[in-house]
């Protein structure tokens, strides 16, 4: 009985010993110093694992500086455009017949859009340069007494043409509508270039000095260094015009005026440079 009294005391006095020698040998850590010290936002698990503290024990290395930040640095966007002329066109057209029964409906659209065909090849359009976009035959219907009758069915044809003579595009439109009669269908003109890549090229490198010439003004009147570039992203880019075709222009005996115009290429670019400290 004595022997496990004994025992027990002997292990209480070993525990206390353990538990002084502990408290003695805890150190209160300081948080950071500098800017960061200011705020509450530092991870406990970071701070034990040996953050430095205002005697100077090294903070983690892998902790995130202010310069690791997605907001970090000078963030601009610059735009470069290049006016062109086009040397291309799209014109859109095609033919819609209609007639008591589908025989008859197709066969009014195929002979139209044969004579549409022979215009274009007429007038310099190359067979490769002419795709078929949508072909649709439907029934047609209309309210009788509260109720749907078939009177009919319509037959769609629409192409698009490529012109490579700009300057014929009005001519061509004239050919087309004579040879199709009253089932001609043309939807509008675009104008566009066919190799744009010397004019990205141009509008790109616009876009980088304007981008550039921007973050430099910001830096100056921030009263801060520009440094590199860390990041540079592309968007953008050149659309064709579309131009609509007065339908009472084509029905004259002038040939209908249709004008390329003038066309942009367009390019904006997003750049972002680290700020540094001021010269």
């Amino acid at each position: 009985m004595k022997k496990g009294l004994m025992l027990l005391m002997a292990c209480l006095l070993v525990a206390v010993a353990l538990v002084a020698s502990l408290g003695c040998g805890a150190k209160e850590v300081a948080g950071p110093t500098g800017p960061a010290a200011n705020g509450d936002w530092w991870p406990p698990a970071l701070l034990e694992a040996g953050s430095r503290d205002q005697s100077g024990t090294s903070f983690p290395s892998y902790y995130p500086s202010y310069s690791d930040s997605q907001q970090a640095g000078i963030w601009v966007t610059g735009t470069g455009t290049v006016t062109v002329v086009p040397d291309l066109a799209f014109l859109t057209l095609g033919v819609e017949a209609q007639a008591s029964t589908v025989a008859e409906a197709r066969a009014q659209a195929a002979e139209a859009m044969s004579a549409i065909m022979a215009a274009l090849a007429a007038n310099g359009v190359a067979e490769e340069d002419i795709k078929t976009q949508w072909y649709n035959i439907y029934p047609v219907r209309k309210w009788v007494d509260k109720e749907q009758v078939l009177i009919g069915y319509r037959v769609t044809n629409t192409v698009a043409a490529k012109i490579r003579d700009v300057d014929n595009a009005g001519v061509v439109v004239d050919a087309v509508v004579e040879a199709g009669g009253d089932l001609t269908r043309i939807q509008g003109i675009s104008f566009t270039v066919e190799d744009p890549k010397p004019y990205y090229t141009q509008a790109r490198q616009e876009a980088i000095l304007d981008a550039i010439a921007k973050a430099q003004q910001m830096a100056s009147v921030a009263g801060v260094g520009l440094g590199r570039p860390t990041y540079i992203s592309e968007s953008g880019g050149y659309y064709p015009r579309a131009v609509p075709v007065p339908a009472e222009a084509t029905m004259s005996d002038v040939t209908t005026p249709i004008s390329a115009g003038e066309t942009e290429v367009s390019l904006t670019v997003q750049m972002v440079f680290d700020i540094v400290a001021a010269q």
